[in-house]
């Protein structure tokens, strides 16, 4: 709960910097008290962060004036998307001003013969999918959230169609970032593949805005499939949907998602989705492809599934049906605040090898149990990735005090068993202390020294994965 002290910015120098902003942008800057509030950090228990003031940045000039003038006074630069993040990563723990990009939500260019397309990073997945559905083309990343494409980059998302899609690192192209002098690079240009030099996509896809402010993506699209079939398929044990996972993966079904429910998250999206779902441990699938091959992925997982007592599977290729239900599944925080009115609820995730799974998310529910507290469980089990939504009463300091040992205890296991702190959603403030276990000191030295010498002055969202 507790995040890294830092020092605040001198109020002078704040003062000069706003000052040359409101000169030149006006009234695109915001100092109210409720703006800077709603740029803090805002969605778990991480204290909230406000920055000083807020610029509403409409292009790549904007962010670069915008930095040039805040490395002129030394003030921090935190880049704001949706602020949907999960682990303080839009705080302002020194202060500064935060800019905001949701202006700059216009999709630049569409190139269908190349499967791509060049966006602003205000963009969100679902107003670009609109976008495309009328050229047969999708941005298949889903995490839930109707996450800004910048934010999604940023913080290396994925979601529910990762197992066969792959994650933003996996799905971007090239970028073109705001550097902590004001200048732009371009980390590449379209080609699906390149020997040129350093994989700069990639150093900043997840770096979390500490290295520099993405203001256009250029992203791999895919058609539409000619035939999705999706289905909930309820299991014995949380146990026994994870090893059907873990058989359907490896015996190469091209699944697209399959997300796990423990029996009382179902219960919780059964009271808010208007549901009637079993309230066990499910399964929620997809597949992707042509009408044969569907029904044959659909048919070879209903085997894996009895296997382990699993089933009977509920099947449905009605578009509506189909919505219905991952909307359910992508409502599973909501449906989980509702469970126990007056608390708090954190959203944590660690990722294992998928041979692991299984026993990770056991023992995880044996700790829920000993500690007697209240943590539904979601996952995107195809690839290893699970999530706990604890729901605490921030009055009750025994309560927190368990909470945050079983958070504890669920880094060391994912860490214990060669997984990470975080699968998808990032460091932020929130899981800093577990880097060092996670990827040793030489490592954490390595990612200081690339943010010393793109950032020296430390002003790009500090406080945030690594302290200088």
């Amino acid at each position: 709960m507790a995040t890294m002290a830092a020092k605040r910015t001198e109020a002078a120098a704040v003062e000069r910097a706003v000052g040359e902003l409101l000169a030149r942008f006006g009234n695109k800057v915001v100092t109210s008290q409720a703006v800077r509030e709603q740029h803090g950090h805002t969605t778990t228990w991480i204290p909230n962060q406000p920055p000083d003031a807020v610029v509403f940045a409409a292009a790549t000039e904007d962010v670069q004036d915008t930095v040039r003038i805040c490395a002129r006074h030394g003030v921090p630069v935190i880049p704001f998307g949706t602020g949907t993040s999960l682990e303080g990563h839009v705080n302002a723990p020194q202060g500064g001003v935060s800019i905001d990009t949701r202006e700059m939500n216009r999709v630049l260019a569409v190139h269908a013969e190349d499967l791509d397309c060049v966006i602003e990073p205000g963009i969100t997945r679902k107003a670009l999918n609109e976008h495309l559905r009328d050229q047969g083309l999708f941005f298949p990343l889903d995490p839930g959230a109707d996450a800004s494409l910048g934010g999604m980059a940023a913080t290396r998302a994925s979601g529910t169609n990762a197992v066969r899609y792959g994650t933003m690192k996996d799905n971007v192209l090239s970028l073109k970032v705001v550097l902590a002098n004001g200048e732009v690079m371009k980390t590449a240009q379209r080609a699906k593949k390149s020997s040129a030099g350093y994989d700069l996509t990639r150093l900043i896809v997840g770096s979390e805005g500490t290295l520099g402010i993405i203001t256009e993506l250029t992203l791999k699209l895919h058609g539409i499939p000619e035939a999705i079939s999706s289905a909930v398929c309820p299991f014995p044990t949380v146990d026994a949907a994870c090893r059907a996972t873990i058989l359907t993966i490896q015996t190469g079904i091209p699944v697209a998602r399959i997300e796990l429910m423990d029996a009382l998250q179902v219960k919780a999206c059964n009271a808010y989705s208007k549901l009637s779902l079993k309230e066990t441990p499910t399964l929620f699938l997809e597949f992707h492809g042509s009408q044969a091959s569907v029904a044959e992925q659909a048919e070879r997982f209903g085997e894996i599934a009895q296997e382990f007592g699993g089933g009977p599977s509920e099947w449905t290729t009605k578009p509506e049906e189909r919505t219905r239900l991952w909307q359910a599944r992508h409502d599973a925080y909501f449906a989980c605040v509702q469970m126990r009115p007056g608390t708090r609820a954190l959203a944590t995730d660690v990722c294992v090898p998928i041979s692991r799974l299984a026993e990770c998310v056991s023992e995880t529910q044996r700790d829920i149990a000993e500690m007697n507290l209240v943590a539904p469980i979601v996952g995107h089990v195809g690839d290893g990735n699970f999530h706990t939504s604890l729901l605490i009463d921030m009055d009750d300091r025994a309560e927190i005090e368990r909470a945050e040992e079983f958070l504890e205890r669920l880094a060391k296991r994912a860490l214990a068993m060669d997984g990470t702190c975080t699968g998808e959603h990032g460091v932020g403030q929130g899981k800093m202390k577990y880097l060092k276990d996670e990827l040793g000191e030489p490592t954490l030295e390595a990612m200081r020294a690339v943010k010393r010498a793109l950032d020296p002055q430390n002003i790009m969202n500090p406080g945030k994965i690594v302290a200088l």
